[in-house]
């Protein structure tokens, strides 16, 4: 019950400060009385607008679907290799150097040379993407499978646990907070890296459209846009990895 009140007060005074965030920003933009500085009012009439005229859901629609796949990209591949990483002392060893030069590159660098090798495709905006976020969640993983305790692994031997059932019931519950802190984490870098693929050589999207209206000045529809981005990315928080959270934590106690 207790653990439910809480829950209902934090909800509130989250939606308190977003209230007074937004109040602010009205104050602000009032005093400021600058198109380059547009207040809520504004930007919300310049979404509207962009809804009606059909080209917001596009372009979202667009982007969030070169999420969704860049980012499953990135959470196989880096799950298997930190894995792999974990478990294997050589193969971490010849690999570890790589890991890190990847982690250290700076993420333009990487889609301006993904461009230039495979040509401004929607291949290459995932293959950019997805090599930007893969090293990250293989150094997550490999903590994971390095944590991983072997007197479970025992007990699915003695009861003969087959290699799905091993996977299932000892090795995922263990790897679960990891996996989670790695999809979040995964999830905030993509969207953002996404976004500047899209600006620098791509003819749709939101990143295509936040270029457009940049070159316009037009910073009510630019805030427009990624206000509409980061509604449907805080949706996917809330519906789907905080849910997961809790279970993972009820799992853990």
């Amino acid at each position: 019950m207790r653990a439910a009140e809480a829950e209902g007060r934090g909800r509130w005074q989250a939606i308190a400060s977003v209230l007074l965030f937004l109040c602010l920003w009205q104050v602000g933009a009032g005093w400021a009385e600058s198109r380059l500085f547009p207040g809520p009012v504004v930007v919300l009439q310049s979404l509207i607008h962009e809804i009606r005229d059909g080209a917001l859901l596009y372009h979202l629609g667009v982007t969030l679907a070169r999420v969704v796949i860049s980012f499953v990209i990135a959470i196989v591949v880096g799950t298997a290799l930190g894995l792999a990483l974990g478990r294997l002392v050589w193969l971490d060893r010849w690999l570890n150097p790589w890991i890190v030069i990847l982690l250290n590159v700076p993420a333009v660098v990487v889609i301006i040379l993904t461009y230039i090798w495979l040509g401004l495709t929607e291949t290459a905006l995932l293959v950019a993407v997805a090599l930007n976020k893969i090293p990250n969640v293989a150094v997550t993983l490999r903590e994971g499978a390095r944590a991983l305790d072997s007197d479970y692994q025992e007990v699915a031997q003695v009861y003969r646990y087959g290699p799905w059932l091993t996977l299932r019931e000892v090795i995922i519950p263990q790897l679960s907070p990891y996996l989670l802190v790695a999809a979040r984490n995964g999830l905030a870098l993509i969207w953002k890296i996404v976004l500047v693929v899209e600006l620098l050589g791509r003819s749709n999207g939101v990143g295509f459209q936040l270029q457009s209206y940049f070159q316009l000045f037009d910073v009510s529809r630019v805030t427009a846009y990624a206000a509409a981005f980061i509604a449907c990315v805080m949706l996917i928080e809330t519906a789907f990895f905080a849910p997961l959270e809790r279970r993972v934590g009820r799992w853990r106690r």
